[in-house]
């Protein structure tokens, strides 16, 4: 990589509120060269990144050495914008940590009870938590200072500002990143719901960490240089750079 880098020009950068001045490559360039490699249905063929597969791995097995794996980033927006696609067990990690609090779903009528703010207490698990967020189009509940575990079919209690005790049913309890974010129809198109009537039989929830999933997989179709023709563009490329 970094006789990838020697061939940008430095510039003068102040990193957020730091007060010096850092010295380093300027690699927001981008060449005109790669656009033009990127038009050109000739110059380029399509790769599949198999799991676990590293970028290096994969400009080995293209161009027979691992030097060029940079190119991958060049060619392809999403590469560049998102990242390398990560193994199960790395998305699953990010999706822990990205979704990290607690969905209670209900089919109760929520657009008049169960504010942000508002302490929740299971009547059968007696486990408590804080609303900390709502979705209504989907009839849940995000929670914040979560303790025990709520059990679908339990009626869930709480007091308003105005000393009303209000109650709820729960249709499912679960983690964030295994809550539903929306629903799709058997096209594939995102669909709208009735919460208080639930989905339906027709309806595929699309959960948080499927979403992850469907995002990674797609980084995994990326364009790459034809091996006949990457040392041509790659010469092109730091001549570029350098003028």
């Amino acid at each position: 990589m970094s006789n990838y880098f020697k061939f940008f020009p430095m510039v003068e950068y102040k990193f957020g509120e730091e007060t010096d001045v850092a010295t380093f490559e300027n690699i927001s360039i981008y060449a005109d060269v790669v656009d033009q490699v990127a038009d050109a249905v000739s110059a380029y063929q399509e790769y599949y990144i198999t799991p676990g597969e590293r970028p290096d791995h994969a400009s080995t097995k293209l161009y027979g050495v691992p030097d060029y794996h940079w190119t991958f980033y060049l060619m392809n927006e999403r590469l560049r914008e998102q990242r390398w696609p990560l193994t199960d067990n790395s998305l699953f990690d990010i999706a822990v940590v990205k979704y990290p609090t607690k969905v209670i779903t209900t089919q109760t009528k929520l657009t008049d009870k169960m504010k942000v703010g508002q302490t929740i207490t299971g009547g059968s698990s007696a486990a408590t938590a804080t609303i900390g967020k709502r979705n209504l189009d989907l009839g849940q509940l995000f929670l914040e200072n979560v303790n025990g575990v709520f059990t679908a079919g339990e009626n869930v209690t709480s007091t308003n500002a105005n000393d009303v005790i209000e109650t709820l049913i729960v249709t499912s309890f679960s983690d964030q990143y295994n809550a539903v974010h929306h629903y799709e129809n058997s096209s594939g198109e995102t669909v709208d719901i009735d919460p208080e009537a639930g989905p339906g039989a027709s309806l595929t929830g699309i959960t948080y960490l499927d979403r992850l999933v469907r995002l990674n997989e797609a980084n995994r179709e990326i364009k790459v240089i034809k091996p006949t023709i990457v040392l041509d563009v790659v010469r092109a490329f730091r001549e570029a750079v350098r003028n």
